[in-house]
């Protein structure tokens, strides 16, 4: 096993200081450490330099990802067209379930299946009912295109989502300050810059597919734009980055969302390291 310890680290010489990024980690029973100039000041990229530092220790694991991404494919191309719309259905459901669930939705995964392939509504609030069906939608659209990662975008599955049920803020990024438990979110004012810089972020990237869908996800739910809705959107974004780069997706189960939660509470390197553990047990049959 890997474990690894990211910092910035400030030197002076004079009366002018230094900064370095320094990365330790260890393997087979030795500690590496790797450091890289930054410079003067810490620079706006810092999380791409922290993410290209890493690349080093995460070769194999890379290598595996790649495995999995070219044995998905070739799964897929083989699958006929009929069987690959009844997968993405099945795949909707348990996704819009998980998802939702962790948000708090009191609709059950056999409820789910009622109401997205059977039509037929449960004894359950209207607004869940309502956030199972358009998040459904939503997610199958995704599926069908290729369209750039951009605010707009995000802004649109908010507002399909949530039109019905929190019309208010439906679409919109929030103007007002937020906290999420003990985590204070970025001032309203910054939202927008921020979002822009992600955006640039998960549209230029060369990381990995995998390692750049967890980075997006966590850097979103840092962020925090909108009012409320930030955990679906933010993991819909996760799964757009996976599909369009051609991998197969992740699915946050609501029985293990304590971890999810936890690792959502480390600094970032320990959010990859928990979803790309996550991900390597979930498709690990298509590492043989």
């Amino acid at each position: 096993m890997v474990t690894h310890l990211m910092r910035i680290i400030k030197r002076k010489k004079g009366q002018i200081q230094y900064f370095y990024l320094q990365h330790s980690y260890r393997k087979e029973g030795k500690v590496i450490t790797k450091e890289l100039y930054v410079g003067k000041k810490i620079p706006d990229n810092i999380e791409e330099l922290k993410a290209k530092l890493m690349h080093d220790s995460h070769e194999a694991l890379f290598g595996k990802l790649e495995k999995i991404k070219t044995n998905f494919q070739k799964e897929w191309k083989k699958t006929p067209p009929s069987a690959k719309e009844k997968d993405l259905q099945e795949i909707a459901i348990a996704f819009t379930y998980n998802t939702n669930a962790i948000e708090g939705s009191t609709i059950t995964l056999e409820e789910a299946r009622l109401i997205l392939e059977d039509k037929i509504a449960p004894n359950k609030p209207m607004r869940d009912i309502h956030e199972t069906e358009s998040h459904a939608a939503v997610f199958l659209e995704m599926l069908k295109v290729k369209e750039k990662i951009s605010d707009q975008l995000l802004m649109k599955w908010h507002k399909e989502i949530f039109r019905e049920t929190k019309p208010d803020i439906a679409g919109i990024f929030r103007n007002y300050q937020v906290r999420i438990g003990p985590y204070l979110a970025p001032d309203w004012h910054k939202v927008e810059n921020l979002i822009a810089q992600l955006m640039d972020f998960t549209n230029q990237s060369n990381l990995n597919s995998v390692e750049l869908a967890a980075r997006g996800h966590y850097i979103f739910e840092k962020i925090h734009p909108f009012g409320d809705g930030n955990g679906r959107i933010g993991r819909l974004l996760m799964n757009y980055v996976l599909w369009k780069n051609c991998y197969p997706m992740l699915i946050i189960e609501y029985k293990k969302r304590k971890s999810y939660y936890n690792a959502l509470q480390r600094p970032e390197e320990g959010f990859v390291s928990y979803f790309s553990r996550r991900y390597l047990a979930i498709h690990k049959q298509r590492l043989q």
